[in-house]
């Protein structure tokens, strides 16, 4: 058995083994919706304290805004937005929680939440709630038929935005105020930029512009990211948005996409980790805009894996720096229904 999975399938003997993608998928669903919340949010690890890891120590208790937006999202690209879907129920409270705490927050600043020191803020950085948050509402501007839900829904995308603009740092990175892997963070920073672009929100092109060459300078130094995966993943989805894009990175592009045969440098710190699942949904999608032999290769070989690597329970946990298993479980559904997006 690959070391990588070895000790990531040790106790499930008593379970029957993998099945599908599909399936993966739909009991990934199951536990999200069995946890959420009363509030409508999620935490590190579930919504309700009271019956999950009992006898565990949770680095966070509560329920926060950039868990409950990776399972918003995980809901929303299994088909189940806040208006339609067997989850609508559970996709709508998730998105009042959201909008709740950034209609709550001030307009200076990054911050969209009061809650500190979570488990995701430390590994992707304090800010990682304004960004998840964003690529959401980016998403679900043209997916909600409500009016009034609707005018909330583009006027937190509107401040988030403005947020993320202001608030750019002089290398045109988001990486502030520490973080394991803020790398990733500024990933999602510029993607829910790129989307809300796309849907027509005003986007300083300058910010663009320097978050464009932050990523190829760090990327040519290969010294701003402890680990080489999360770097090459960020670059590599930035670099392929668009066709003028990946004309004009063609050659980082191959070069990124060769290094995906290198075993070693997939396990990314080693072990599946948060950010190791971030990365691949960053691949994968970077991957299907390319197309060809190469996606469908790295497709099969990461959907086999994290079908692989799927816990009795339905989660995904990682097993270093984001363990919570909300998060996670999020990013691998993500992952595994990227070759069904719309």
């Amino acid at each position: 058995m690959k070391p990588l999975l070895a000790g990531l399938l040790v106790g499930l003997t008593a379970w029957a083994g993998p099945g599908t993608a599909p399936e993966a998928v739909q009991r990934g669903l199951r536990w999200l919706v069995s946890t959420q919340g009363r509030d409508g949010g999620w935490g590190q690890d579930g919504g309700e304290t009271s019956f999950v890891r009992t006898g565990e120590r949770l680095e966070h208790t509560g329920n926060d805004v950039a868990n409950t937006a990776v399972a918003v999202l995980a809901l929303l690209h299994a088909g189940h937005s806040p208006e339609r879907g067997q989850y609508a129920a559970h996709s709508r409270r998730g998105l009042e929680f959201i909008l709740k705490s950034i209609e709550q927050s001030p307009a200076a600043g990054l911050a969209v939440t009061d809650a500190h020191d979570t488990q995701i803020q430390r590994k992707l950085g304090p800010y990682i709630d304004t960004f998840l948050s964003s690529m959401l509402l980016s998403e679900l501007e043209t997916r909600v038929q409500d009016p009034k839900l609707a005018a909330r829904v583009r006027v937190s995308l509107k401040k988030c935005v403005s947020k993320i603009e202001q608030n750019q740092q002089q290398d045109g990175s988001w990486n502030s105020s520490g973080g394991w892997a803020p790398v990733i963070g500024t990933s999602m920073a510029s993607r829910s930029l790129s989307k809300a672009k796309e849907r027509g929100v005003a986007v300083d092109d300058k910010v663009m512009a320097r978050v464009d060459k932050y990523t190829r300078e760090n990327l040519e130094s290969k010294s701003a990211s402890p680990v080489a995966l999360y770097q090459g993943a960020q670059a590599l989805e930035q670099m392929t948005r668009n066709e003028v894009g990946r004309k004009k990175n063609a050659a980082e592009i191959r070069q990124m996409t060769a290094q995906l045969s290198d075993a070693q440098y997939v396990r990314g710190f080693g072990s599946m980790g948060g950010e190791e699942f971030f990365s691949y949904l960053n691949i994968s999608e970077s991957m299907k805009r390319a197309g060809g032999k190469p996606w469908n290769d790295w497709n099969e070989k990461i959907k086999s894996q994290l079908v692989q690597l799927q816990n009795q329970d339905g989660t995904w946990a990682g097993h270093h720096c984001i363990t919570g298993r909300v998060s996670v479980t999020g990013a691998a559904i993500l992952t595994l229904m990227v070759d069904q997006q719309l």
